[in-house]
């Protein structure tokens, strides 16, 4: 017998596909574009990090695609073989070919495979990268219906190989996540829930757990071994304690299933087996790309990683080989392409770089760096490209705030971190991060000596942070202290953004008389100092200021010179707000909501574009008035519900803003009142839960619906109300609708209740503006 007769046979039954003992668990997509891939070329290699389900995957698309290649599917383990010149004879091994003529066992796979159909899978190559691509090469060059599926931590660099980044599993963004329904479309979440039930049947994602299994799947980044290594940790813990452990996740994710390789069986060995495919300089970049948290460019990893040991010229291939070996992964952001290292990877990283003794050296180069990008930031704001430059500070914004706890917690810099946080002040308030905010300026006065010419920048900020929480104690007391400061050494700048801070203070707090001779002050000295981020955010507060103390149309013409000197500069932020500020002077001191309206859709587009979510929900405030003010109650009450998210979010509310709140009271109890508890809390939880885009839609595009008069009223009122418009008596509509005229009367009674009015003539001008 020949021996591709014999072995033939024994083809069927080597390197048989993995059976697998757990349920898979998501990868539609992944599957279907890894088999269009596969059937597109003849090469797929299918790479990334360790423990992303590499090797799940590659079964799974074998399986699918096995009766295309007559179930001649060999799947081979090279995970164990360390000996590079061993990878043709595993393989031959795998297939049972045997053969004493002395052919090399490549020259015996080519010549099985040569007129076959079939699909080698080579499972883990990445620590035998060259030896597996000459293998493969060689087989493809021969082999002209042979298809090779490979899985490695980096590309093996064969002509014609398709790469395809296998990604983490999806995870749930915390923040979005209101109830354990929102789970369930997460492959993440899925896999914890099924691994977790098999060690404990009774696990179950309830009200109690949802919003720590959401947290504990977006801190493990969708990595599927680590995923099921913390599954296997509900034996003993609850989802809440894994979520609060996850800082020491190398040594709390063990216990995987000893059948596993043991690369497998604890987080930490797949991440040393990484770092041992790494050459020595690649091992000492990912140490020191590890201070990095979120992404980064790759100016910033040249600055901070290169020089000591680490040539500067070298560091963009050292970059490329990090990721080929799937330790970094490669991200594109408005045409800049950027840099992520999983946490996972990250934590490793540094406790090499810190073994190395070289972590404090890293560490200030990274603060520097981002300090100067900070100093950078607010000429670069000011203008046309404000809105892709808040955007790029915000992917930096990770790396910002390691680099302001540097500055508050090594000795003598906290007055960078200060200078840090004022350079970006704006940055701060479009984010709405108050709350965080506060926090860096307690720890910031706690570094700071008291002599320190910095102390006065950072009681404003704490005085500016605290006014939109409506803490009126720490706006007094900061502002004050900073005004004592300037007394000693007068700064002309802060004196007037100290006048500012008065004057936003006495407008939220509904003393607008009181504000406007501080905003003069400040306007005073702004444009003495020709500070232009004084000269755009102080208007709003004083045109708000004039228009309710003093004279409407004066207040109007602040506001709108401001307006054109925003847009004359090209900036948007501060024209959303004084475009905002202006509808609401229009409604409140004027209950003009048809004037209103346009100007407030303009800022909430304008705010959203560049991110300012306290514009966002201050508008969204003004547009929930307007509607009730128009009779749309059921639209008011949802946009209610919008803008109550929005300031949660940003651990404020409407009490911050009296003038704001009393308008709030105002329609809020109408709108209440119109609809009933139970459809006004309907209307305003439908609103709370909008996807931010969702949102915005409903506020600025106004989709048809039914007039306010059909929504708002029984179908029997809304028909008594028409007919009121139209002019007609109780008796008159009772003959019409062929009803009592006593019951008509009770309808019209209930209408004028509902509706808070108190005249048939109300009711008619309220269906003529509602277009019934």
């Amino acid at each position: 017998m020949s021996v591709d007769t014999v072995t033939s046979a024994v083809f069927e039954r080597g390197g048989e596909l993995p059976i697998e003992g757990t349920s898979y668990v998501g990868r539609l997509r992944e599957t279907a574009d890894a088999r269009r891939l596969l059937g597109a070329g003849h090469l797929l290699t299918l790479s990334g990090t360790g423990g992303v389900g590499k090797t799940r995957l590659a079964g799974r698309v074998a399986a699918e695609v096995g009766e295309q290649y007559r179930g001649e599917v060999v799947f081979v383990r090279l995970a164990e073989l360390r000996d590079p010149d061993l990878v043709a004879d595993t393989v031959a091994e795998t297939m049972g070919l045997r053969d004493q003529s002395g052919r090399t066992s490549t020259d015996l796979v080519v010549n099985h495979l040569r007129d076959r159909r079939a699909l080698l899978v080579l499972d883990n190559c990445e620590h035998l990268v060259d030896a597996c691509a000459r293998f493969v090469a060689a087989v493809l060059r021969n082999c002209p219906r042979v298809s090779v599926l490979v899985t490695s931590r980096q590309s093996i660099g064969v002509p014609g190989e398709q790469v395809f980044p296998v990604p983490p599993l999806a995870v749930p963004n915390p923040e979005d996540v209101h109830s354990p329904a929102d789970l369930e479309r997460y492959d993440a979440v899925r896999l914890f829930v099924d691994r977790a039930r098999a060690v404990r049947s009774s696990f179950a994602v309830t009200e109690e757990n949802y919003v720590h299994l959401a947290r504990l799947c977006h801190e493990l980044e969708g990595l599927p071994l680590a995923i099921e290594l913390a599954a296997v940790r509900v034996r003993s813990l609850s989802v809440k304690q894994l979520a609060e452990r996850l800082t020491d996740r190398l040594s709390l994710l063990t216990g995987g299933k000893r059948t596993a390789p043991r690369r497998q069986q604890t987080l930490l060995a797949t991440i040393e087996w990484s770092y041992g495919l790494c050459s020595a300089v690649e091992q000492l970049m990912w140490a020191r790309a590890s201070v990095f948290s979120g992404t980064v460019s790759l100016a910033a990893v040249e600055q901070v990683c290169g020089g000591a040991g680490v040539d500067p010229a070298e560091v963009l291939d050292l970059v490329d080989g990090l990721l080929d070996k799937s330790v970094l992964v490669r991200e594109e952001h408005d045409g800049e392409v950027r840099y992520r290292m999983l946490e996972t990877l990250r934590q490793f990283g540094l406790a090499r770089l810190t073994e190395s003794g070289d972590r404090p050296r890293v560490a200030r180069r990274h603060r520097d760096w981002h300090a100067e990008r900070a100093a950078r930031f607010q000429d670069e704001w000011i203008g046309p490209d404000q809105v892709a430059t808040t955007a790029a500070l915000r992917r930096d914004y990770p790396n910002i705030r390691l680099a302001l706890d540097f500055c508050f917690t090594e000795p003598g810099e906290a007055a960078v971190g200060v200078r840090m946080i004022a350079d970006i002040i704006d940055f701060w308030s479009i984010s709405g991060r108050f709350t965080e905010l506060r926090v860096w300026m307690d720890r910031a006065l706690a570094a700071l000596p008291e002599d320190a010419p910095e102390r006065v920048t950072a009681l404003r900020i704490l005085g500016w942070t605290a006014l939109f929480q409506g803490d009126a104690e720490t706006v007094v007391n900061s502002f004050a202290a900073a005004a004592d400061l300037l007394a000693l050494r007068p700064d002309e700048v802060e004196a007037a953004y100290i006048a500012n801070g008065w004057g936003v203070a006495g407008v939220f707090s509904g003393h607008p008389e009181a504000a406007v001779p501080q905003f003069r002050v400040a306007m005073a000295g702004f444009e003495a100092t020709g500070v232009a981020r004084g000269l755009l955010s102080t208007p709003p507060g004083y045109g708000l200021a004039v228009g309710l103390a003093e004279d409407y149309e004066q207040g109007r013409e602040i506001l709108n010179a401001a307006i054109a000197r925003c847009a004359e500069s090209g900036e948007t932020h501060w024209r959303s707000w004084t475009l905002c500020v202006l509808a609401f002077l229009d409604m409140k001191a004027a209950h003009d909501a048809e004037r209103a309206d346009p100007l407030a859709v303009e800022a909430l587009r304008m705010a959203h574009a560049v991110g300012t979510v306290e514009v966002e929900a201050f508008t969204t405030e003004l547009l929930a008035a307007i509607a009730s003010h128009q009779g749309d109650f059921v639209r008011s009450a949802t946009l209610l519900g919008v803008a109550d998210a929005g300031w949660t979010a940003m651990g404020s509310s409407t009490a911050a803003y009296v003038p704001l709140n009393e308008l709030r009271e105002e329609y809020l109890a109408r709108t209440r009142k119109a609809l009933g508890d139970a459809a006004f809390a309907k209307a305003f939880d439908t609103g709370r839960t909008l996807p931010s885009e969702d949102a915005l839609r409903y506020a600025v595009e106004r989709a048809p619906e039914r007039s306010a008069v059909d929504t708002v009223l029984t179908r029997r009122q809304a028909q008594i109300a028409k007919l009121v418009a139209q002019g007609m008596t109780n008796r008159e509509i009772a003959d019409h609708l062929v009803i009592s005229t006593r019951t008509v009367e009770t309808h019209v009674e209930h209408i004028l209740t509902k509706l808070d009015f108190h005249s048939r003539a109300q009711i008619a001008a309220w269906v003529t503006a509602a277009g019934a």
